[in-house]
């Protein structure tokens, strides 16, 4: 009886989301508060845990101390990318096939945009919805006495379908002193008749923009586009294009990778950081002091422990080409959003809806509920990005 009742005492303080257990029922009531469970986390399809990052799943299912059951479960039916459950092993050989996004044409498609410029920026007066979302990079030269500034000499825009909508060299409004060939294969006669960095930017700015103006945008039904881009800040820097952090998701490292933080220090409003759907990694060269530092934002946040070379696609090797890093971003953006989410009718924390699902003064109300009740009505502090194929 006794062994009963303490094993009802144990369920009845255990979180019904991470099978956390807590010796008072107000400790659980405090930790649903701040822990902000939701849907939108990442969910073991095998014993419905949820982790907080997809980093934190895949330690859950093949980390070094993983929960027996449910890695050998995974290990004969689960996919190795997404780390979905099949049905069968059959099943898991023919959804890798699709999933790992193994047919890459990205080199093709990148040298035939060398041939000329590409300019198919155009603004949709139609009524285009804010789901829009397009990709942008750039490559840098050098500018100032050392070569250590960095100007913008070339830049890409793709859409969801990988299709270039501008590609054109850039003519920076101060002198070259280090074209970085061995990284960026720009030479000084692709600039000399380049369109002009102003130009450039105008072009951008309206395309993204997209008849709105600036003050107006916002993320829900808007015709403004969303933005992805990997060093996004410093590419909008480089062009002096001033966008709205809402309408951007950008890769940027983690504040703590051990602890699965994958929020974005960058852009606050959309939280999560697409770099954990882990497929390319990023190859170390010596353009700037910026790329030196992308190879750690993918080796170290969405690292697969003995079978890195097996999930993931190499870019960046040799002359790299900004197409090549939209296509990249894009990916990883695209597999984030195409997340399928239980829809809610108010899914974040912050709508004015849920702002008193764990106020202080239901207290009393909060400890009567079970753990179930209390994620039921537990919602995500982050702007899913699945919400942005469903117009949120």
């Amino acid at each position: 009886i006794y062994a009963n009742y303490v094993m009802t005492i144990s369920n009845r303080n255990k979180c019904a989301a991470c099978f956390r257990q807590f010796n008072k029922l107000e400790h659980l009531v405090e930790h649903m508060r701040v822990s902000y469970h939701s849907v939108h986390e990442p969910i073991c399809e095998i014993c419905k845990k949820h982790c907080r990052s997809l980093e934190s799943l895949r330690e859950h299912l093949i980390g070094p101390l993983p929960k027996q059951e449910c890695r050998n479960i995974f290990s004969v039916r689960g996919c190795k990318f997404c780390l979905a459950i099949l049905d069968s092993p059959n099943a898991r050989w023919n959804h890798q096939e699709r999933c790992q996004f193994s047919s890459l044409n990205a080199g093709l498609l990148a040298r035939m945009a060398n041939m000329g410029i590409r300019d198919n920026l155009t603004i949709d007066n139609g009524g285009t919805r804010c789901s829009q979302v397009v990709a942008l990079a750039c490559k840098m030269v050098g500018g100032g006495s050392d070569g250590s500034l960095d100007l913008c000499a070339r830049v890409c825009l793709i859409d969801e379908s990988e299709n270039i909508i501008f590609y054109t060299y850039v003519k920076p409004s101060i002198p070259v002193t280090n074209y970085r060939y061995e990284t960026t294969g720009i030479r000084p006669e692709y600039l000399r008749d380049a369109m002009p960095l102003r130009q450039v930017q105008r072009k951008i700015q309206d395309f993204l923009c997209n008849g709105e103006p600036m003050w107006k945008i916002r993320p829900k039904g808007g015709k403004a586009r969303i933005l992805v881009g990997h060093g996004i800040e410093q590419d909008l820097d480089r062009l002096q294009i001033e966008y709205p952090a809402v309408m951007i998701s950008g890769l940027c490292k983690s504040k703590d990778p051990l602890a699965g933080d994958f929020r974005n220090a960058n852009f606050p409003e959309r939280y999560r950081d697409i770099s954990e759907a882990g497929y390319c990694k990023l190859s170390s060269t010596d353009e700037n002091k910026q790329a030196q530092q992308r190879p750690q934002v993918f080796s170290s946040n969405i690292s697969w422990p003995s079978e890195a070379s097996m999930n993931r696609y190499d870019i960046q090797t040799g002359i790299q080409d900004p197409y090549e890093d939209c296509v990249a971003t894009m990916r990883l953006y695209t597999r984030m959003k195409s997340q399928i989410h239980r829809i809610e009718d108010y899914p974040l924390a912050s709508d004015p809806q849920n702002r008193n699902n764990f106020a202080s003064w239901r207290q009393s109300e909060l400890e009567r509920m079970t753990p179930e009740q209390m994620l039921e009505i537990s919602r995500s502090d982050y702007y899913c990005w699945c919400l942005d194929s469903r117009g949120y």
